[in-house]
């Protein structure tokens, strides 16, 4: 369903413009497409399409700027077997060599329909037992046209015992076709679908009704929820309710899929996309690493879905995106997130302060703010996906800052919301006025930096543009962390690691160990470099990104023995830590002159301000 919002003055000043009233003209029918997952084994979809054409010229475009992307990351390099056919004869076709994503043929004369059928193979979130399909992924559409104006009637067929979940609405179902109701293209997109052999529905909420779809390769992983989990979910839509005081979908669908071959984080208006691997639910210190995860996509569907930044809103999936607010739209979603993954009891909140302490600890060590402001972090967001990963601290784009600092910047925004109003107002009475409007409606609003700073101002006056553009527009050493302050604690250094730094550690299939904040090293638990803190201990001896350290102190490397060799070093001043590396086929032994010892964040209570950091996670009143 799409709804679409009209006041009366809109309608009075239509009416007066047009004295002569006249047939609306007939609506084309709407594109038929079926996309068969039947050879989802091999990660092959089919795809077909009967597109309503009229006699000429015609170009056809694939979608290339991906909402939730923000980038031109639509995966046309799988498309292969593309064909079109005009009453069982196939047609030339030719791509622009230019704009690659657009396909020119000529539809001859008598014809009203073009048969088109192509296939994605090697697609990605796809195994034997589960796919997470995006529709922009498998279609084309005609150019030049509004996506909002375009209709498209969404067919699926799937492998035998599959089911699946999905926001479009099924309006039938025969020889495991599923079909769905026509809805515009951008809607379509808008709505992927996850299914597998392996499924379970859990009711969150009921009016409107919010469901967490799960899907795994095996039965046994749809139970590794525990029951404090599914509780702490089933606040999440109360709590959200209380946040922004609306809702802007009719229904909600986590598409969770617990697999290590299939996962994303992609939002959606009236669902999500996500995944954290097969041991997300039951593996403590993945979970805890990775609470936030449905916190942040169902954030989403206010902030970022309903309410966009105006570069955004795009009119089509060819027109580039400009991400220059993505400090809003992912930044304020990461920290909503964040606090609300406190709030329902995902995270507790002194785990909460330590994945603070982490990111102020990060953003801290970021040797690339020296030249490198925030807001170029989210203008040049879309290079993200191109940029090698090497040398990410000094090149500012692994951590894409504008998440984990935004963290810091609504934080400092809220704690001086509630000390300007001497406690009586915060970021929750922001969220409710900017986000709580038109309840029940899901277009799209776009919205600029203006509106922001006009809505922050109704809440609490203050001069919003020139503190935000502090904050955004600032080169130099020092994450910004007065909002930590400001809420009564301080970032702090030890030689023992939180569970929060330890999930970290532990959380992807080869470890991370970050010794940035000490020897100025990220690196796996094989010893590869990943990261150098520029100017740090390490370069400062010669070490470099894609290095691998063989030997610490004459003895194998392992995580442990680097580790000790650090405490060693502070014991024994005058002696530095040596690092056998292997730079491609040569090895070199390299002096680090480091001896502060391990050094692993943590937020201390400063007991002369007030406690907003406990204020901020504390659950909100729920009005029934």
């Amino acid at each position: 369903m799409y709804k679409q919002i009209i006041t009366l003055a809109v309608v009075l000043a239509a009416a007066l413009a047009a004295p002569v009233a006249q047939a609306a003209p007939t609506a084309p029918p709407p594109v038929k497409l079926t996309v068969d997952l039947t050879d989802a084994v091999r990660a092959i979809y089919h795809v077909k399409m009967t597109i309503p054409v009229a006699p000429g010229p015609l170009t056809l475009v694939y979608p290339k700027w991906i909402p939730g992307d923000h980038a031109p990351t639509g995966p046309l390099p799988h498309m292969a077997g593309l064909v079109f056919e005009a009453n069982g004869k196939q047609l030339d076709w030719h791509r622009d060599p230019v704009k690659m994503y657009a396909f020119h043929l000529t539809v001859p004369k008598g014809i009203n329909t073009l048969d088109v059928s192509m296939d994605m193979v090697g697609m990605h979130n796809v195994d034997p037992y589960l796919a997470d399909m995006a529709w922009n992924s498998v279609l084309l559409y005609p150019a030049g046209k509004p996506i909002a104006d375009l209709s498209y009637q969404a067919n699926l067929k799937l492998p035998t015992g599959w089911k699946f979940a999905t926001a479009l609405a099924p309006t039938g179902n025969d020889d495991n076709i599923v079909h769905f109701a026509a809805v515009p293209l951008n809607t379509l997109v808008d709505s992927p679908v996850m299914a597998g052999m392996y499924y379970r529905r859990i009711r969150l909420d009921t009016a409107p009704r919010v469901t967490l779809d799960l899907f795994a390769d095996t039965r046994a992983l749809l139970n590794t929820l525990s029951g404090k989990q599914i509780a702490a979910y089933k606040k999440l839509p109360e709590q959200m309710y209380a946040l922004f005081g609306s809702h802007h979908y009719d229904h909600y669908d986590f598409l969770m899929a617990i697999s290590d071959n299939v996962g994303n984080g992609l939002e959606h208006h009236q669902s999500s996309e996500d995944g954290g691997g097969a041991q997300y639910f039951s593996n403590s210190q993945r979970f805890l690493a990775g609470a936030d995860l449905l916190t942040h996509e169902y954030t989403h569907s206010w902030n970022g879905k309903f309410l966009r930044p105006k570069g955004l809103a795009t009119r089509d999936y060819q027109q580039p995106m400009q991400d220059k607010l993505l400090w809003v739209y992912e930044g304020l979603t990461q920290y909503i997130g964040d606090v609300m993954a406190a709030r329902i009891g995902l995270r507790t909140p002194d785990e909460f302060r330590q994945q603070l302490a982490h990111i102020a600890a990060v953003m801290d060590h970021r040797t690339g703010r020296t030249w490198r402001n925030l807001e170029d972090t989210a203008v040049a967001g879309p290079l993200r996906f191109v940029t090698p990963r090497g040398w990410a601290n000094y090149k500012r784009i692994s951590g894409i800052d504008f998440y984990t600092e935004g963290v810091l910047v609504w934080l400092d925004v809220d704690t001086k919301i509630r000390e300007l109003s001497h406690d009586k107002h915060s970021l929750n009475d922001f969220c409710r006025l900017f986000y709580g409007i038109d309840n029940g409606s899901w277009q799209t609003i776009p919205y600029t930096f203006d509106d922001l700073v006009a809505a922050l101002n109704k809440v609490q006056p203050y001069d919003w543009a020139g503190f935000l553009h502090h904050l955004l527009d600032r080169t130099g050493r020092g994450a910004p962390l007065d909002g930590v302050t400001r809420s009564g604690w301080k970032l702090t250094y030890t030689d023992t690691p939180s569970d929060y730094a330890k999930a970290i550690h532990n959380r992807g299939k080869q470890q991370t160990l970050n010794m940035m904040f000490s020897i100025g090293l990220k690196l796996d638990g094989d010893g590869k470099v990943s990261d150098v803190l520029w100017n740090g201990p390490a370069f400062k001896a010669g070490l470099g990104a894609g290095m691998t350290i063989a030997a610490v102190n004459g003895m194998q490397f392992t995580p442990e023995v680097l580790k000790r060799a650090i405490v060693v070093a502070r014991q024994e001043d005058d002696a530095p830590i040596k690092l056998l590396v292997k730079n491609q086929n040569w090895f070199v032994t390299y002096d680090v002159d480091y001896h502060d010892g391990l050094r692993y964040p943590h937020l201390e209570r400063n007991k002369g301000q007030p406690d907003y950091l406990s204020e901020i996670i504390a659950p909100m009143p729920v009005r029934k």
